[in-house]
Parts: structure tokens; sequence; C-alpha cells
């Protein structure tokens, strides 16, 4: 009898040790707080520095870019085509990826290479303060992150409140990404939650995928009321042709068309600076 007992007891322990060390919880929240991180995103890179974990970055993609201190940070290549090579040889405790940009089979290599890692999912304008959460607990830094999740929730509510106090009516909104070939914002991206969030139409939002091609024919024949176009090098020269074109559209007549910066371009720590841009255009 006593042997049985004991046989069981073992069994037991034997499962819960095999329970813990398989979670997919173990891996980003049972070990200690990791020292070396690598960023395979930009914005993962802005919200890590964002957290107070710069000094912890040992990696970042050639996209990561900003805060300036990124820029200094060794590189292992890009989001899409990361090196493996240089991953391993800068002997991280932790690699951060995301479902935005990232492959599933590069995350499935370092998982086997018993490189532990941590996927965040937050794609959207309502997901990031719970994604920014959960990456805090997995780091270590649950504290930074619930103030960041905090700080952001209230200041989106502020942003939505004003526009929707401000704002009459609801104006026809485009976001241009690049003129030549026209690319634009469309559905399930961040623009278009700003725009939504502070209660314009993106007459974009009805296409097929996140940033289409555009005609100027159907820019003319939807007519926006405003027009805002991605700032960067040579944008307003090569805008020039693009506008003469949309010259009868209100935006353009009424000179309603503005260049703004690609603080929306990112899901992270500068996106409420992005919203609050773009909310004070539309009160003018």
């Amino acid at each position: 009898m006593r042997g049985c007992v004991l046989k069981r007891l073992f069994l037991g322990l034997v499962f819960f040790l095999f329970t813990i060390n398989n979670s997919p919880f173990t891996a980003s929240y049972a070990a200690e707080p990791p020292k070396r991180i690598i960023s395979l995103a930009p914005n993962i890179t802005e919200i890590l520095f964002a957290l107070g974990l710069g000094d912890n970055i040992v990696g970042v993609t050639s996209f990561c870019d900003y805060p300036e201190e990124a820029k200094k940070k060794p590189k292992i290549g890009g989001m899409s085509n990361p090196s493996i090579e240089a991953v391993v040889s800068l002997k991280p405790d932790i690699v951060v990826m995301t479902t935005d940009g990232n492959p599933k089979e590069f995350e499935e290599r370092l998982r086997s290479l018993k490189i532990r890692t941590y996927v965040f999912t937050a794609r959207r304008l309502t997901e990031l303060p719970q994604g920014v959460r959960d990456l805090g607990t997995a780091l270590g830094v649950k504290k930074s992150a619930d103030k960041f999740a905090e700080d952001y929730e209230k200041t989106l509510n502020r942003l939505k409140v004003h526009n929707s106090k401000s704002v009459a009516g609801k104006k026809k909104v485009l976001f241009i990404v690049w003129p030549e070939p026209l690319i634009v914002a469309g559905p399930g991206t961040v623009i278009d939650d700003a725009l939504q969030s502070l209660g314009a139409e993106n007459i974009a939002s009805g296409t097929n995928t996140a940033y289409p091609k555009y005609s100027i024919e159907e820019i003319i024949r939807r007519s926006p009321d405003m027009i805002f176009i991605g700032k960067g090098k040579g944008m307003e020269k090569v805008s020039e042709g693009l506008f003469k074109r949309l010259r009868i559209v209100p935006a353009v007549r009424n000179h309603k068309f503005f260049y703004v910066s690609d603080d929306l371009y990112r899901l992270g720590p500068r996106t409420l600076k992005g919203i609050a841009e773009i909310s004070g255009l539309m009160d003018k």
C-alpha cells in the first residue's frame, strides 16, 4: 500500500514538473527577468525604451531608428529576414517578436535552439495597453508597463472626448503614405484606427488591404474634406503633381491638406502624439 502511495506521489510530481516546464506561460513569466533583450521590430524597440529597458537591449533590426539611442545598438538584420547567426552571437536572454512583420518560422527556429522568445500580438490601437501590460509582466517591469498603459488609455479617451465635442459632423479623410505610386492607409492599420477614434471617416477603410494602391479617380469620386500625407525627404516636391490633379477635391480646393509626422506608422509610445497631431489639424 505504501509503495502504491509513493508511486502516485512520484507520478504526480513528474506531471507537475512537466506541466511547469512546458506551460506556454513558463517561457515568458516564470523565468528570471531578462537582462539581455533583442527586439525584432521598430515599435517593440520604442516600447522597450519607454519601459526603461534601453540599457538591456543588445540587438535590434536595421529598421529600429527611434529613439536616437536605438541607432547605436547592434543590428541583426531586417524584420522579415533577421540573421539567426547574429541573434545567437549576442547571447540574448529573450527575443521579443511581433505578429506584425516577423516570420513565424523564425520564432520556431529560435525555440528549437532553446532561445527564449516573447511574441507581442497587439496590432490595433485598443490592443496596445494590454499588450504592453503583458510584455511588462514578461520582462519584469510590470509597474512601468501598468503606468504606460494607464496613461495611454487616459490620454486616448481625452482625445476622443475633445474631438466628439469640437468636430461638427463626420469629416471624410484620406491619409496618403506615398504619392507616386499612390499608396494610402486602409483598414486594419493604426492610422485607420486613429482616424476612426477621432470621429473621422477614412475613405479608404473599405478597401481589401492595409495599404492599398489608390486611384486619382477614386479620390475625386469620394471627395475627402481633408488629406494627410506622411512627411519625408522631398515629399512635398514629389506630391506637387498629385495635388495639381486633385485641385477640384474639397481638401485641396480649401487648402485642407497637411504634411504630418510618421508617429502613426508604428503602434507604440509615439502613437498618441500622432493622434494628437491629427486631432489638432482637424480643428482647423
